[in-house]
């Protein structure tokens, strides 16, 4: 997997970080290439030795289910199967994890996260309308501009009508948006099998309490750093990825 640039989703998930008095709004909109490279290929099949990449895994029912009628669900573009039979390829699930991995490396590790941890999602509209819900809720009038701009740029780098969605939610113990003071939290695949990308989108709720806990943690981090930095003067090796949701949390400590 590889991150893919795009100047319109940095602005947005800038835009996407926002401060509402009794709570914080972390989120990040990010693409990703499904084209395999050496170390993914490698990775893949060391997953396939569970299974063909072909075999369908049973994921778990999406949450808007039991909101939707059967008569309103398109069949899949993936295996032609009705959304509520809740399968997906090996291939698949190898993507979504190898995409959670990308985005949350290196404070997280999916390796070990399971097809029941998935769901695919029966609607686009579904979708659209519980972002667009959970982040009017949070940020109020300001989503009115932001919303069209947001679903814009998504259709515009995946092509949101030939793609299958997919949502990650992990029990509690799994869950990296699972810490105190979270409030809501949602992670949305937009998978294009035609494009072999996929875009993540990913967004919480946090309560200050809950941010107090989180900068105590990045300040440890940091203490951590400086003193790793007291047995070397040698940096001349590759820079560690910098996290974008530790990113976010640093700069809004700085306002």
């Amino acid at each position: 997997m590889k991150l893919l640039e795009n100047s319109s989703f940095e602005a947005l998930s800038s835009r996407l970080c926002v401060e509402t008095g009794e709570s914080h709004i972390l989120g990040r909109i990010e693409s990703y290439s499904c084209k395999m490279a050496g170390d993914d290929k490698h990775m893949f099949k060391q997953f396939c030795q569970e299974g063909e990449p072909h075999v369908l895994e049973a994921l778990s029912p999406p949450q808007s289910t039991s909101a939707t009628s059967p008569s309103q669900l398109g069949k899949s573009s993936e295996d032609g199967e009705n959304p509520l039979s809740d399968k997906c390829c090996r291939k698949t699930l190898f993507y979504l994890i190898t995409t959670l991995n990308e985005s949350f490396r290196p404070d997280y590790d999916f390796s070990a996260a399971r097809a029941h941890e998935f769901s695919r999602e029966p609607s686009l509209n579904w979708v659209a309308n519980a972002v667009n819900s959970s982040l009017f809720s949070a940020v109020g009038e300001e989503f009115n501009s932001l919303g069209p701009e947001l679903w814009n740029a998504i259709d515009q780098e995946i092509n949101l009508q030939g793609c299958d969605i997919y949502s990650y939610n992990p029990d509690l113990d799994s869950d990296p948006f699972g810490e105190e003071g979270s409030l809501w939290s949602f992670n949305y695949f937009f998978y294009n099998k035609k494009l072999k990308r996929i875009v993540f989108f990913t967004c919480r709720s946090v309560s200050g309490y809950g941010r107090d806990s989180l900068d105590n943690e990045l300040d440890m981090e940091l203490d951590d750093e400086e003193e790793l930095d007291g047995f070397t003067e040698d940096r001349s090796g590759p820079e560690p990825r910098v996290c974008c949701h530790t990113f976010i949390l640093l700069k809004i400590t700085q306002r």
